[in-house]
């Protein structure tokens, strides 16, 4: 699989998610369609979702509900597509959203295989390729990002890394939509700083590839950690997202209700 192809097939995921067509990633303009969450959507994502904006680095796609188009198509004119994703823009939709009672809620970044593919790293301990019935007993708080207890379901594969029979890091990934296996991955932190993650994440995505499968990583644009990770195995910027929510949602998710 190219890195025009695993590229492809993410375009097209991400047209299913909100209810575009994919190449609609690929104009140089805004673009500004009705949010429809498709049936083949990732399966993480839940409606309510009162705009969706999506953009792989050429213009952004804004799918919206109804009574946000107006303001989406207002705030996508008013700065360049990257500004979007940027304060002090963002508190500008942000003021005009909360007199209608929706609220910023999600924002990251994916990250996709690049033109060389995922690398193929050393880090000094044993790597082992661990199938669904190898890793039932490994959700535990230490491993909270690389397995998912409340999707287990969904959890597909998985690489350790041990020292001995120890267990010192972990990768897994999710199968969160057709053809995509999201890559999540913990080290404890006596062993962090070693090469560990970066490893297990590239060959996790190469046993995905094999399965026919394209791997993706979400970071927080914050979490530098995280990133650096993405870039050592392999992985460059493929495409970012900003998720609008009811407020009462949002305010669920901090606990404020």
């Amino acid at each position: 699989m190219t890195a025009n192809e695993i590229l492809r097939i993410a375009m097209e995921q991400s047209a299913e998610d909100i209810g575009c067509d994919y190449t609609d990633f690929m104009n140089e303009r805004n673009v500004i369609v009705p949010f429809h969450l498709g049936g083949k959507a990732r399966k993480y994502l839940k409606e309510p979702i009162t705009a969706n904006f999506v953009s792989y680095g050429n213009g952004v796609v804004a799918a919206v509900a109804d009574d946000v188009r107006e303001l989406v198509a207002e705030y996508v004119d008013k700065f360049e597509f990257y500004h979007l994703f940027e304060t002090p823009n963002m508190n500008w939709l942000s003021e005009r959203l909360a007199d209608m009672g929706y609220k910023i809620c999600f924002m990251a970044e994916y990250f996709l295989p690049g033109e060389s593919l995922p690398r193929l790293l050393g880090c000094g301990y044993e790597l082992r390729v661990l199938e669904r019935q190898d890793f039932q007993e490994l959700y535990l708080s230490e491993w909270g990002n690389a397995l998912c207890k409340d999707r287990k379901q969904l959890d597909v594969l998985a690489v350790g890394a041990y020292d001995g029979s120890k267990l010192v890091g972990l990768a897994g990934c999710s199968a969160d939509c057709e053809k995509m296996w999201q890559i999540g991955v913990d080290v404890l932190p006596e062993h962090r700083r070693k090469g560990i993650a970066s490893a297990l994440t590239g060959r996790l995505a190469h046993e995905i590839l094999n399965r026919g499968k394209v791997p993706f990583y979400c970071a927080a644009w914050s979490n530098i950690r995280s990133v650096r990770n993405a870039l050592r195995s392999g992985f460059v910027p493929a495409w970012v997202e900003m998720t609008v929510k009811p407020g009462s949602v949002v305010d669920g998710l901090n606990g404020e209700i």
